[in-house]
């Protein structure tokens, strides 16, 4: 590591939820993926943009917009919150309000202004005619919503554009449950998949965590044949050091970061996008104040940067989880394949060997269940789990186990 000057220069690294890092490493093929997507006329496939927390879901998904507006797409965006899981009617009242960004800017029809023959008002896809249009449109829910958006799609077609994406961040939050209007995720593939069949250029991109293409076949078991999935994993180690050194390139920058330290952020990170950026971000800034009030360059603290990043990211996770759940947790981070998949056997046989109450199958279920619901693990269509929470294994290593778990005789 070494520092050239302490000329003020802005930190280039920005971890955090969504922001964009100074620059986009090892997604080239993914937004390949999205433009031959954007190139259908009849729509047969939407997109699902999956994967673990940290991974650049949110990045990707704003890289995606510009590139959809130069294709000839209108854009229309958001984040569905669990409040949106409500009820259909609240769904529906998410989308109207998202369509009506757009459909301002749409003109539908014209009238006489009232008092005058040669004066005429141009009536507009605004939210109140939105929400008319809606209102007054007989049927379910689902009906209203089609009417609305067939209208909607007659005014894009007039304006020269190909079609309209509706993307959708932490679409995960998207559920289905018992009750009267307790389908908005059925409610949402049922009414896409209407107006798609119809012709209607209207795609769905949808971003979330990887229990969202499970809960999506599980609202429709349609919705595998209606998406097209990307998983977004760590990148590789080329890209991972085009992540860490090409946002210090520029030549007025006072950092520069030597093989070793390239070597050991790609090492610590993992290749996960999220703590290549809270890394560099840590060291670059320690290295400015060694400089300003030393004049020397300190070795990087990696061990102080890795505790400051367990009580930033990991620590209100792991707050999460009961004792016994941590039990659980710490025999899953001894598994060799912590990191990927494993069984529920895989499980119990690691407890059978660390602690000295073990699980059984059905108790080991229940416990991954609730962690499933605390967001700490994810559970996929074959029956495998998986953290939920990238380099939660070695976070968890990292602990003192309070009932200290040992390993038996």
């Amino acid at each position: 590591m070494a520092i050239d000057s302490p000329a003020r220069f802005q930190n280039p690294f920005r971890p955090g939820a969504g922001h964009m890092p100074p620059y986009l490493a090892g997604r080239a093929a993914e937004t390949k993926e999205f433009e031959h997507l954007l190139d259908q006329t009849t729509i047969l496939e939407n997109l699902v943009l999956t994967g673990l927390r940290g991974v650049g879901k949110t990045v990707l998904l704003e890289t995606f917009k510009p590139i959809a507006v130069q294709h000839g797409w209108l854009w229309i965006g958001n984040d569905l919150s669990e409040a949106v899981s409500v009820n259909e009617e609240a769904l529906a009242i998410r989308l109207l309000a998202d369509l009506s960004v757009i459909g301002s800017g749409l003109v539908i029809g014209e009238k006489a202004a009232a008092g005058f023959t040669d004066v005429t008002v141009e009536t507009r896809l605004d939210y109140a005619t939105l929400r008319g249009l809606y209102a007054t449109t007989p049927g379910l829910v689902a009906d209203k919503l089609k009417a609305v958006l067939e209208t909607a799609a007659e005014a894009v077609a007039g304006e020269g554009k190909r079609g309209v994406i509706f993307a959708y961040d932490e679409a995960q939050n998207l559920a289905d449950q018992q009750g009267e209007d307790g389908f908005p995720l059925s409610l949402l593939l049922d009414v896409f998949q209407s107006i798609q069949r119809k012709g209607i250029p209207f795609m769905l991109v949808l971003t979330g965590l990887p229990t969202l293409l499970p809960r999506l076949v599980e609202a429709r078991t349609y919705a595998e044949r209606m998406f097209h999935v990307i998983m977004l994993n760590r990148l590789e180690l080329a890209d991972s050091r085009d992540a860490i050194m090409k946002p210090i390139a520029d030549t007025d920058c006072p950092v520069r970061f030597d093989e070793a330290s390239v070597d050991l952020v790609a090492t610590e990170s993992s290749g996960y996008p999220y703590f290549i950026q809270f890394i560099c971000r840590e060291i670059y800034d320690v290295f400015i104040q060694s400089i300003e009030t030393t004049g020397k360059a300190v070795p990087v603290p990696i061990e102080g940067i890795t505790q400051k990043l367990d009580a930033d990211f990991f620590a209100g996770r792991w707050a999460r989880a009961t004792d016994r759940q941590r039990d659980l947790l710490w025999c899953i981070a001894h598994l060799p394949n912590a990191d990927g998949e494993f069984t529920v056997q895989e499980i119990v046989e690691e407890t059978n060997g660390r602690l000295e109450k073990p699980f059984s199958s059905s108790h080991a279920n229940q416990m991954l269940a609730a962690l499933a619901k605390a967001g700490l693990i994810y559970k996929n269509r074959w029956s495998k789990y998986s953290l939920a929470v990238p380099l939660f294994d070695r976070f968890i290593l990292r602990q003192e186990e309070p009932n200290e778990p040992v390993r038996l005789a």
